[in-house]
């Protein structure tokens, strides 16, 4: 009993009682928990020498699974944005954007089913739904605790792992099994590479994935770092979703 303290204590460098991957797996249930959270999220995309980086702030209700968000485009080389910001709206199987542009009038909303698209909404919307993101964590095979550290003020567990998505979906909540399972066939590898820092009520305060798809007709599947940051827990998150004569029905323009 002794020998088994001091190796899980002192020898560990004061690493937390219980299995990373036992621990990581339920990660998403302690969101679901804490009812709602703000979000800012980056999503870095990195192909052929060009770096993009996405960036997204708003609220999520991780018991309605509903969210809000303002993504802002990158700069383009001058420095002057290429549009104003897009406004997404999170659902279980639905993304929802308004100033989508690509001929889509101002005051209509776009609709995507996200078990349709071949990353699961992981990687289209620009900014990766944090449930979704958690859920992913459903999926770990390895995992290590790395450290205690900050994130913003608050103390924090440092793990690092892998987790595949076809494990994931199989054990996601019902909303995500069709976004999780699309993504681990439309991906390069269902192999996905993470950090996460998780609070002393085992919150997830920032998550941070590396995804591989091919986008397209590119051979080269495309490198992207997506990073989800949670504070705030228990802002208010209400989301009303768009009524079907606002949503456009027509052909949108390949950009």
């Amino acid at each position: 009993g002794a020998a088994g303290c001091a190796e899980s204590g002192a020898a560990t460098g004061g690493a937390p009682a219980g299995d990373p991957v036992t621990v990581l797996h339920g990660a998403a249930d302690a969101l679901v928990a804490a009812g709602s959270a703000k979000a800012r999220t980056s999503m870095e995309m990195a192909s052929g020498g060009t770096r993009v980086t996405i960036r997204g702030e708003g609220v999520y209700d991780f018991r309605g699974r509903t969210g809000r968000l303002k993504v802002m485009l990158p700069q383009d080389p001058a420095g002057q944005e290429v549009r104003r910001p897009i406004t997404e709206l999170l659902a279980p199987g639905a993304l929802y954007m308004k100033n989508r542009g690509a001929g889509v009038p101002a005051d209509k909303w776009v609709r995507v089913d996200t078990g349709t698209l071949s990353d699961g909404n992981l990687v289209t919307g620009g900014a990766t739904d944090p449930l979704v993101a958690a859920e992913v964590l459903r999926g770990t095979r390895t995992a290590t605790f790395v450290e205690r550290t900050e994130v913003a003020g608050t103390a924090v567990r440092h793990y690092r792992g892998t987790a595949d998505l076809a494990a994931a979906a199989r054990e996601a909540s019902e909303g995500n099994r069709g976004p999780l399972g699309a993504a681990a066939k439309g991906f390069a590898t269902q192999d996905v590479p993470f950090d996460v820092y998780l609070d002393d009520e085992g919150r997830i305060r920032k998550i941070r994935h590396r995804f591989s798809f091919v986008n397209g007709s590119q051979e080269r599947p495309v490198a992207v770092a997506s990073t989800t940051l949670l504070f705030g827990f228990g802002a208010p998150a209400r989301v009303r979703l768009p009524a079907a004569g606002d949503i456009y029905a027509g052909r949108i323009a390949e950009e």
